[in-house]
């Protein structure tokens, strides 16, 4: 990434300038309004800096396209389809083009595909990434990048973020379950490489049940339904009861299936929880009790969010989206 230029902003021609955003993107669309000497004043600025227009000033003048890169882990999981159409929804109808770009849960393709960014010279960028940290984030807006990231709380002057809240709700249900079942050993399912989101809710359910000085497990599970399901007929083989923590509403429901095909009862027996609810929560049966948060809205936010960062009037720079628990068919309470 060393070869690479940065590249001259049109906010850097406006101070250079003396001038406002709005009139530099003016002078670039040869639009009126501005005085000879203002255009003049402009443009030997534009040629001294090697300023060359990326689209942004272009769209905001004149509504045509701008790209925009949105970076996803993968989208065969429910959630990250819904926040990826929530950004295509207000895309489409700002008339802006999106280029994809898929990650596969490795840090050394997520650093790839920030290379990919860079080179590609697109407008602006949203990031929904557990394998990026805040150094590589940074990476991208230093060649004047803006962009927006999801599930990891990045500010700067280029960089906003969309933030999660499911440790509080998961400390809160987890603790008076615990107050009112002294008997159980609730269980967190840990899915490898599954990224920050994961390890956050996981060390709030340990906190938890270290406070309350109770014991626990944390059995490690394939991130595959069809696996979870296979290995839980197995587990239920010996055990005919427990409190389960999943990570989404997929490995849920693989084991809330292998319960009652062992002839289990769900909740009376076996209790799951899933931690990402999706529309799968409302499908199966019994209903998945979840913590909800709407990854349409999510995708539909970062996208505004974005807009705003590209006319540099973004003011909030953080907006943090608290999931709410959904109590259904698969716990007691």
């Amino acid at each position: 990434m060393e070869n690479l230029k940065e590249r001259v902003t049109i906010y850097e021609v406006a101070k250079a300038s003396g001038v406002s955003l709005a009139t530099v993107s003016r002078v670039i669309n040869n639009q009126g309004n501005v005085t000879q000497k203002t255009r003049e004043k402009v443009q030997a600025t534009i040629n001294r800096l090697g300023y060359k227009p990326s689209g942004l000033a272009q769209a905001l003048a004149t509504n045509k396209s701008t790209t925009i890169g949105v970076v996803i882990p993968r989208a065969n999981y429910v959630y990250i389809s819904s926040v990826l159409n929530g950004i295509a929804e207000v895309a489409k109808e700002k008339g802006f083009i999106i280029s994809l770009f898929s990650t596969s849960h490795s840090k050394q393709d997520a650093i790839s595909v920030v290379k990919k960014i860079i080179t590609s010279h697109v407008d602006g960028a949203i990031i929904f990434d557990d394998e990026l940290e805040e150094e590589d984030i940074q990476q991208i807006t230093s060649y004047y990048v803006p962009t927006i990231v999801i599930n990891n709380k990045v500010e700067g002057d280029r960089c906003g973020c969309v933030v999660f809240g499911y440790e509080h709700n998961l400390k809160n249900i987890l603790s008076q379950k615990l107050e009112n079942d002294k008997e159980i050993t609730p269980v967190f399912l840990h899915v490898h490489d599954c990224g920050r989101l994961l390890a956050r809710t996981e060390k709030a359910f340990v906190s938890v049940c270290k406070e309350m000085n109770r014991e626990y497990a944390v059995l490690n599970v394939d991130d595959s339904s069809s696996r979870t399901y296979l290995d839980f007929k197995e587990y239920f083989k010996k055990h005919n009861s427990g409190y389960f923590v999943a990570y989404r509403d997929s490995i849920a429901a693989a084991i809330v299936n292998a319960a009652t095909d062992s002839g289990l009862k769900v909740p009376e027996q076996v209790e799951v929880l899933s931690l990402i609810g999706t529309k799968y929560a409302n499908i199966t049966r019994p209903t998945l009790s979840s913590f909800d948060i709407d990854m349409q809205d999510v995708g539909r936010r970062s996208m505004h969010m974005l807009m705003d960062l590209l006319k540099n009037e973004l003011e909030k720079k953080t907006y943090r989206i608290e999931s709410v628990y959904c109590k259904r068919g698969s716990t007691k309470e």
